[in-house]
């Protein structure tokens, strides 16, 4: 049985650990920078975007991990030969200083680097992005400007804590959300309509242990004519509250219990990450199979800091259950599903 947290409630006591560990469909727990007591210098907050349709995408970040900060404008292309350019300055000593907002509700994050800029701006109704970023693609710029509307009444929250006193991680996935707006790179421009464009918010924050290793999916589209999405994931911290696997389907959240991520392997034991994938869960109610177009990679290694991403996109075909035991027949439904290690 999952524990879901169903009212307003503090996210951490005295001690800077969680008051309660589970689930909820809306922000309902309240995160307050000042109580923290797990160490400033292992705080990690970001926010996070993804924008994009069955041609391509674009993602943005800003997030402030304490001892560093880390920037980042990606664009991709699913047509044809498929590509991807990713850029990601970093900042130096941030520890909080980027002032991002204690809720996903409202607020504006921001920042300026050399050659970049973005702003994340949440107002009534809508979310707006602007981005940009000097010598992006062949020295040519890029710019972002989106529109995010239609937000569903319910998202996945959860509040996981790790084994370690003062640590924890809270996070708010916001699927299907309508997009709108333009990405200019250079001469070409590629536009984004909410009849066909979807955006999800990866907004976390948390004090977090040094080394884990987690597994992240998610998609938004259209099924059958309605918006539906799906967020699913595991690897780090105590999950014995609560998984953050959850569909949404019209704007109501759907509760799964353990999805498990099945990743090719090659004969040298490392993961074929171009091959089909497979995801199958213990209740039977999230069971797909899913064809990658394309991998955004990056490994970072300086020994005591590391990051190993592998960000696979590509289209989920199989089948999804509702709680009220409705099937719904998913197929090639644009999402990704990603493998990150970090020593951080």
């Amino acid at each position: 049985m999952q524990h879901e947290i169903t009212k307003a409630i503090p996210l951490l006591d005295s001690k800077g650990n969680l008051t309660q560990a589970g689930y909820a469909k809306k922000l309902l727990p309240i995160y307050d920078r000042s109580k923290v007591k797990g160490g400033f210098a292992r705080l990690k907050e970001w926010d996070y975007y993804y924008i994009g349709n069955d041609k391509y995408g674009v993602c943005l970040t800003i997030a402030d991990n304490s001892y560093m900060g880390l920037d980042s404008v990606s664009f991709l292309s699913f047509e044809g030969k498929p590509w991807e350019i990713t850029k990601s300055p970093m900042r130096i000593m941030p520890m909080g200083k980027t002032n991002l907002p204690p809720t996903s509700a409202k607020g504006v994050s921001a920042i300026t680097g050399k050659g970049y800029r973005m702003i994340f701006q949440v107002e009534e109704g809508c979310r707006k992005l602007f981005a940009h970023m000097e010598d992006f693609k062949d020295g040519q710029a890029i710019d972002v400007k989106v529109t995010l509307t239609q937000e569903p009444e319910e998202s996945m929250v959860i509040c996981t804590p790790f084994e370690k006193e003062g640590h924890f991680y809270y996070n708010q996935k916001i699927n299907c959300m309508r997009a709108s707006g333009q990405v200019t790179i250079g001469k070409e421009t590629y536009t984004f309509q909410p009849e066909d464009s979807f955006g999800v918010l990866d907004w976390g924050r948390g004090v977090w242990t040094y080394h884990n290793t987690w597994y992240w999916g998610s998609a938004s589209g259209l099924v059958d004519g309605a918006d539906f999405g799906f967020n699913i994931g595991y690897g780090f911290g105590d999950t014995s509250a609560a998984s953050e696997n959850m569909l949404f389907y019209q704007g109501k959240a759907h509760k799964l219990s353990q999805v498990t991520f099945h990743i090719p392997m090659k004969k040298n034991g490392k993961e074929d990450y171009l091959k089909p994938w497979k995801f199958t869960s213990d209740d039977g109610r999230f069971e797909m199979d899913f064809a990658p177009i394309l991998n955004r990679a990056s490994n970072t290694d300086f020994k005591f800091l590391k990051s190993d991403q592998n960000q696979v996109f590509g289209k989920f075909t199989g089948t999804a259950v509702l709680d009220d035991g409705t099937k719904l027949e998913i197929k090639d439904l644009l999402g990704f599903a990603e493998k990150v290690e970090n020593k951080w």
